[in-house]
């Protein structure tokens, strides 16, 4: 079982990785650029008696994908999972009316544009296995959940969401399991400037589980499909979420 998890540096994308090494995964951990952070992980990664490298590089440069894959697969071998994690937030958040071509662009160029093109990348150099071959992207209750102060992140969510069922139509045949999670309110670095005002908010009932989430309760969703442990199941979106996008009344 060999995994290429990007945006792993940090917070949910470290979880993941972290999971995936702790079930037997080796682990390729990207993110945009090298950092003592990355190479920190790597040796998390490394401690946990399974290989590990650190692939940096933008998601958004297409042309850089098939580099970035071939890396992994020379320290690894033929990949089984790709975990599309890494992606940005809005320049800044306010009136979607003042929403600028540049955050929107930088949105949909890493969130979705370039998203898509490494999973389709992945997805052509997959070789069969006797492992299980899944494809796991991190989106966002943004997907469907609106927040008119960060309108481009929640485009770009909604693009990523629909790229995940059109791969899981595609590939499904093939064996290969291809799911989304969309995390609600998860304790990141991302999520720090606002969890006072969001704490509130929970404590008055925004969620149903009281509290944030955490990075490894994501990381045990992500090891779970990336295992196939949801059989006859495809194209499924894990809301985790606290119960925030269900509906009450």
């Amino acid at each position: 079982m060999k995994a290429f998890v990007t945006g792993a540096r940090r917070g949910i994308g470290k979880a993941i990785a972290l999971a995936l090494a702790g079930a037997g995964y080796d682990v390729a951990v990207n993110d945009v650029a090298d950092s003592a952070e990355l190479r920190a992980t790597t040796a998390d990664i490394s401690a946990l008696g399974v290989k590990a490298v650190a692939v940096f590089g933008d998601i958004s440069d297409i042309a850089a994908h098939a580099a970035m894959l071939e890396r992994a697969e020379t320290a690894l071998g033929s990949l089984t999972t790709l975990v599309n994690n890494a992606g940005v937030s809005v320049q800044s958040r306010g009136d979607l009316l003042d929403v600028t071509p540049e955050s929107y662009d930088r949105c949909l160029s890493v969130n979705t544009r370039g998203t898509f093109f490494l999973t389709q990348a992945f997805a052509k150099r997959l070789k069969p296995s006797k492992d299980h071959r899944s494809i796991v992207t991190i989106s966002s209750a943004n997907a469907s959940g609106v927040s008119i102060t960060r309108g481009e992140y929640c485009v770009s969510k909604a693009g990523v969401s629909m790229m995940s069922k059109l791969f899981a139509a595609r590939l499904g045949n093939d064996g290969i399991g291809v799911y989304e999670i969309q995390p609600g309110f998860i304790e990141t670095d991302m999520t720090a400037p606002s969890k006072a005002r969001y704490d509130k908010l929970i404590d008055e009932g925004l969620t149903v589980i009281r509290r944030f989430g955490t990075p490894e309760e994501v990381g045990r969703i992500a090891l779970t499909l990336a295992q196939g442990l949801l059989p006859y199941t495809t194209g499924q979106i894990i809301q985790a979420d606290a119960g925030l996008m269900m509906v009450r009344y």
